[in-house]
């Protein structure tokens, strides 16, 4: 019998036994569970700035959290190793087992260096939704803060998971031409659009985009999207972080973008949003 997965857009129909796409899904005994379940591959005490979340509790720290596995398949990823792994990479990539009752712990022990509660980052938290779900309703319980920083190609139904529970998130929005987003990274512009505005009705979001050379570091492409952010209720406030490029995975024999290029383009993006902000220059 099949099932069919309903986190993101690629719907996977799977057998029993059967991962979909992100690695991070199985069918079992005729329903589809997060596979990935409290499968941790990195965690770390950071600077929310390095989210980047500028604007939520600026000078804090927050315990953030990796699983493994990705949605989508772009071919610059600045953190493939886990973004691109599946199940057989566990031992290499030192998967470590953390209930969501672990994680709360260790982040009430990380209080008094600055934490002010979880993050869920580095891989794509949304293809774990059941326990990104369960440990940031401990999390809440609790007192303390929730974030995560997703690539925002998430259903409806997968987003009213966890968006109660999320004080704060990050979206990449990797570019704004349906085309690119279908042929070069497999994802979905429309549901992204829509994942940021319903976020952006319910909790603080910031927004990322990684210019890279030759696919989305023009004018036009910036201004399309910039003028579609403003156009959200209370757009222009939602912070806009533009990113410089460095050459990884199947992008590793290209240029780094240029740093005139991100402050040009940060320059004309003031033009429509009040808080821009330039990274990895």
């Amino acid at each position: 019998m099949s099932v069919i997965c309903n986190v993101c857009f690629r719907h996977c129909t799977l057998q029993d036994g059967e991962y979909g796409f992100c690695h991070a899904r199985r069918a079992e005994n005729g329903t589809v569970v997060g596979s990935t379940y409290g499968k941790v591959t990195a965690l770390a005490l950071d600077p929310i700035e390095k989210k980047p979340l500028n604007r939520f509790y600026p000078g804090s720290k927050i315990l953030s959290v990796g699983l493994y596995g990705c949605n989508l398949r772009c071919p610059f990823c600045q953190n493939h190793e886990i973004a691109m792994a599946d199940r057989t990479a566990e031992r290499a990539l030192g998967v470590r087992q953390y209930s969501p009752e672990e994680l709360l712990h260790l982040a009430q022990s990380c209080v008094p260096d600055g934490n002010i509660g979880l993050a869920f980052t580095y891989n794509e938290p949304m293809i774990s939704v059941e326990y990104v779900r369960d440990t940031e309703q401990l999390i809440k319980d609790a007192g303390m803060k929730t974030a995560l920083v997703t690539n925002g190609c998430a259903t409806e139904q997968a987003l009213q998971e966890v968006l109660p529970l999320t004080d704060a998130m990050n979206i990449d929005l990797k570019c704004f031409r349906e085309d690119l987003y279908a042929s070069l990274i497999g994802g979905n512009l429309p549901m992204v659009k829509d994942f940021i505005a319903r976020s952006h009705e319910q909790c603080h979001v910031e927004l990322t985009t990684l210019l890279v050379p030759g696919l989305n570091d023009n004018e036009e492409d910036l201004m399309n999207e910039v003028e579609w952010i403003a156009g959200l209720p209370n757009g222009a406030d939602i912070p806009l972080h533009l990113t410089r490029f460095f050459p990884r995975f199947h992008y590793a024999d290209q240029k780094p973008t240029p740093v005139s290029t991100v402050y040009a383009l940060a320059e004309k993006a003031r033009t429509c949003l009040n808080y821009v902000y330039v990274g990895n220059c």
